[in-house]
């Protein structure tokens, strides 16, 4: 199973697809919500993502051993597959600001 994400802005922007693997180790750094569950916090464009993407990343960079705990045991979801998902999932956010957030979980 997988988090599929898409930011479109009439037509798609934007679309990346990651492990639920990795849903711990988002949690970790503070935006689990943010990326498997915008709807329920009330985040629905992708500016509004732009902070807590930027924090989070952050965090993740900040103390890369205690995130790379996270790693799945069998490799499908490690550290290094999700800093530079992230990474890219903030630099659309930055330029598509106004791109509506579609998540598929």
């Amino acid at each position: 199973m997988s988090l599929d994400v898409t930011l479109e802005r009439r037509v798609e922007v934007y679309e990346a697809n990651i492990t639920h693997n990795l849903a711990a180790m988002a949690e970790g750094a503070g935006i689990y919500r943010h990326l498997w569950r915008p709807d329920e916090i009330g985040v629905e464009t992708a500016g509004e993502l732009i902070e807590p993407l930027r924090q989070g990343l952050l965090e993740l960079e900040s103390n890369p051993e205690r995130f790379r705990a996270f790693d799945a045991e069998n490799g499908w979801g490690t550290y290094d597959d999700f800093v530079p998902w992230v990474r890219r999932y903030l630099e659309a956010c930055q330029l598509n600001p106004d791109a509506e957030i579609r998540i598929s979980r």
